[in-house]
């Protein structure tokens, strides 16, 4: 018993502030054991957990920041993009639009047009009228029989970034009114064809060809005499071209002069029939005779410069019952 040791008891020699510090720091830091697989020492580090958590936060905010970036920069470039489309879709709309446009000003220019024929072909009915001895039918504003007149063109040379609301409405009402003066024509037409029908015999009779080629040096009616210098009444009319120019017969007939005849030089006169007689004078050759028949565009003569002449030229009249008459009337080519 006597040999027997109790325990020694140490007591901690430690101020207890010291103690309850450590204590402290232990829960206010982490110990980072950082241990390598080459048998290195064990290395300790402390951090606290303040840094810790000031780390994690500034990590998260840098990957908020890098994310948020990210996402600005995608979507930029989506806008960048659909911008690009947009734009590209705009420039598409407006290339069609002035295409649109530019049909629109076709198709007025088309309905011009159509109103120049129409009153064209009038014009022709009323010159066959005229050479069949018809009823004349009227001018342009009786074709068109609205407003008492023809309607304005079209105005085709719109910008193509101006409003073209103005001349669409014109052109409908344009439209309706050539399809009216096209049935007026038509009808007009069959009547005329109707009564040609009957006067065929006078039409083959009508001198309605060009006797010869040339430029007309002088008009049908009053004028200044190359050879007096006064005012005169012109018979007919005066075509001047090259000397052995053919002479053709306007239409059907019966040669009944072919000779000389003072001012008028070498001059030939056909009766037609129907109180129609045409004459030449100036003729350089006569190539028919007096009895003879000729028919519509057959050759009769050569063009001259025979009896009262300024230069080679045709004097060229139509008589109707022995009345002078403007042979432009008469011919259609």
């Amino acid at each position: 018993m006597a040999n027997q040791r109790c325990p020694v008891v140490y007591k901690s020699t430690l101020p207890k502030r010291y103690t309850h510090e450590k204590t402290d720091m232990m829960r206010k830091h982490y110990t980072v054991l950082v241990i390598d697989d080459r048998g290195s020492r064990v290395r300790e580090t402390i951090v606290s957990k303040r840094r810790l958590w000031t780390l994690a936060l500034t990590s998260l905010l840098a990957v908020s920041i890098v994310a948020a970036g990210t996402y600005r920069y995608v979507r930029l470039n989506q806008s960048i993009a659909e911008n690009n489309h947009l734009r590209e879709q705009l420039f598409q709309q407006q290339s069609g639009i002035e295409n649109q446009r530019k049909q629109i000003q076709t198709f007025a220019q088309a309905i011009n047009e159509l109103k120049t024929n129409l009153i064209s072909l009038n014009e022709f009915e009323n010159k066959i009228r005229i050479l069949a001895n018809l009823e004349h039918k009227g001018d342009q504003a009786s074709l068109f029989s609205i407003g008492g007149s023809m309607p304005d063109d079209l105005d085709t040379e719109l910008p193509l970034k101006q409003d073209h609301d103005r001349l669409l409405r014109n052109m409908h009402e344009q439209i309706k009114q050539v399809n009216q003066a096209s049935a007026v024509q038509r009808k007009s037409f069959e009547k005329l064809l109707t009564s040609l029908k009957d006067k065929r015999n006078v039409l083959a009779a009508t001198p309605s060809l060009r006797p010869t080629q040339g430029w007309i040096s002088s008009d049908f009616g009053s004028r200044v005499s190359p050879f007096t210098g006064r005012r005169e009444f012109h018979k007919g009319l005066d075509i001047a071209n090259r000397e052995g120019t053919p002479i053709i017969a306007p239409a059907d007939g019966v040669i009944t002069y072919a000779d000389g005849k003072w001012l008028m030089g070498n001059m030939m006169t056909i009766d037609h029939g129907f109180g129609l007689v045409t004459r030449y004078g100036h003729i350089h050759k006569l190539m028919k005779k007096a009895g003879e028949r000729v028919s519509r565009g057959e050759t009769i003569a050569l063009m001259g410069n025979t009896g009262r002449s300024t230069g080679p030229h045709l004097h060229y009249e139509v008589r109707l019952n022995g009345v002078p008459v403007n042979p432009m009337h008469y011919i259609l080519d």
